[in-house]
């Protein structure tokens, strides 16, 4: 008889925690707790991207004073330029490094339009290239 008491407590024990368990996955499974939980998993996500972006951005601003001083843009370091002396016999010749900038001295050019280069140069041509070519030609 203590047997079959036994054995029933345990199976009435069981049932109530089945039911327990079943009502929990009922009340996950519905469409308000899912919207719920989607809601949460998204704000989370959202948070860890707005946290990145500021790591990242403070790291480029420290990354960019380091550099800004390491190039000595800081103004810690003011460099004059180098300036190139521009002879008068026509030597040298002029041109602008930059549109608004101070004109650099160059040197001639050393090739000359007489001799060939040295090493053979080749032309990539489109078909469109060589068809105009070849109506050139006929």
């Amino acid at each position: 008889m203590v047997r079959r008491i036994f054995w029933m407590t345990v199976g009435a024990g069981a049932a109530v925690w089945a039911m327990n368990k079943a009502n929990e996955a009922t009340r996950r499974l519905t469409p308000d707790s899912l919207s719920g939980t989607a809601a949460r998993g998204a704000l989370q996500v959202g948070d860890a991207a707005r946290r990145f972006a500021q790591e990242v951005k403070a790291g480029m601003a420290e990354r960019e004073e380091q550099l800004r001083g390491d190039l000595g843009l800081d103004g810690s370091a003011v460099v004059e330029p180098r300036r190139r002396q521009v002879a008068r016999d026509g030597g040298y010749r002029a041109i602008s490094a930059a549109p608004g900038s101070p004109a650099v001295a160059l040197p001639p050019s050393r090739r000359s339009t007489a001799t060939p280069p040295s090493t053979p140069q080749t032309t990539a041509s489109t078909p469109r290239q060589l068809e105009q070519r070849r109506g050139k030609h006929s």
